[in-house]
């Protein structure tokens, strides 16, 4: 098994005159929970959809597992599964009919199998006749969450996933990814606001601010040297302005 499931080198990312990416390098272990972390505007959208193929970096490198030739990476990328912030749903459709549409759109084919099993993994099995429109935002994060499972993909990269959710609802996500990582060993880059949230299921962290990549570091050597992880990123945006 390859040492990273993904690793980023030297990644920039212009948009006009305006560099929202600089030279971001970053590593992530096979098997682990990746947080992203940075305020808003520190590129972390940007990044993530450069990995998913919807945005083209100005320079640098991808690296998907072993995959490191567009050619390559375009057919990798069949193992990502890719999540926002805010879900794109078929309001008037079922919850099932909803992953039928993806399928198509993606796979030229609909799979009641793969469907089912998608949803079995996000604990939306039993909501499937649903339409979506009477979900409640934690089922609609469920829902997003299926479609990016529908092929079974070794890497899961969720943009803000916690957005919104009550505490119930938090409580029940986490659990799932854990489960997700544990149980069908895929692994996940996930960023959030919600710092507390994150240090329950992170192994790993990167620390993203103005485009730039300003650590990496693991969960336990955070805690060798802070209390918390809001501790620890404070005194590493603080050191950037001392």
């Amino acid at each position: 098994m390859e040492k990273y499931i993904l690793k980023v080198n030297n990644l920039c990312k212009k948009y006009g005159n305006t560099m929202v990416l600089q030279e971001v390098s970053l590593s992530v272990p096979t098997g682990s929970i990746y947080g992203l972390i940075g305020g808003n505007g520190a590129g972390k959208t940007t990044l993530f959809r450069i990995l998913a193929g919807r945005s083209r970096q100005t320079s640098g490198q991808v690296v998907l597992a072993d995959a490191n030739t567009e050619a390559e990476i375009i057919k990798e990328r069949r193992n990502i599964g890719f999540m926002t912030e805010t879900p794109a749903l078929y309001p008037n459709l079922s919850v099932l009919e909803n992953l039928y549409i993806n399928q198509l759109q993606y796979c030229g084919k609909k799979d009641a199998d793969s469907a089912n099993e998608a949803l079995e993994l996000a604990g939306l099995y039993g909501q499937k006749q649903k339409k979506a429109k009477h979900l409640s935002l934690g089922m609609k994060q469920r829902l997003s969450l299926a479609s990016a499972l529908l092929h079974n993909p070794k890497l899961l990269i969720l943009d803000e996933p916690s957005n919104g959710l009550d505490p119930m609802g938090i409580i029940a996500f986490r659990k799932l990814l854990l489960k997700l990582n544990a149980d069908n060993n895929v692994s996940i880059i996930i960023s959030s606001h919600i710092l507390n949230e994150l240090e329950h299921i992170a192994t790993d962290y990167g620390f993203l601010h103005n485009g730039k990549l300003l650590k990496e570091i693991s969960s336990s050597e955070i805690s060798k040297s802070a209390d918390s992880l809001e501790q620890y990123y404070e005194k590493v945006i603080e050191g950037q302005h001392s």
